[in-house]
């Protein structure tokens, strides 16, 4: 470890260096981009950190969304027609291919492939 690095992280909340982490290992997943580089209304791939899943109903139709985190930015993933998905829970690293759009002035990926990675540890 540099010193630059040792200093950085005694004097960075643990967010920034949870965040730092978290774009180290989307940066190691060859073909997925940062979030923050997603452009709306084109196919994208991004893998990252699961922080949030919840059943949320959209229109009567019951959804799965979840939030991935890659330390650039969030993207919200909504599973329509789904009330589970197996594996699909917060702190799982996945790695995500769709089309992204804007939806509430967020980047969303509808009905997204993914693919669950190994979790920190395993």
């Amino acid at each position: 470890m540099s010193l630059r690095t040792a200093v950085r992280q005694v004097f960075a909340s643990a967010e920034s260096v949870a965040a730092d982490e978290e774009r180290e290992d989307a940066a190691k997943n060859q073909g997925c981009a940062a979030v923050s580089t997603l452009t709306p209304r084109t196919r994208g791939r991004a893998a990252g950190v699961l922080r949030s899943v919840v059943l949320r109903p959209r229109d009567g139709v019951p959804s799965v969304e979840a939030e991935l985190f890659d330390g650039s930015g969030a993207l919200d993933l909504v599973w329509l027609g789904r009330r589970t998905i197996a594996g699909v829970e917060p702190g799982r690293r996945v790695r995500v291919e769709g089309m992204v759009c804007e939806t509430e002035g967020r980047r969303t990926m509808f009905n997204p492939r993914y693919e669950l990675r190994p979790r920190a540890g395993e």
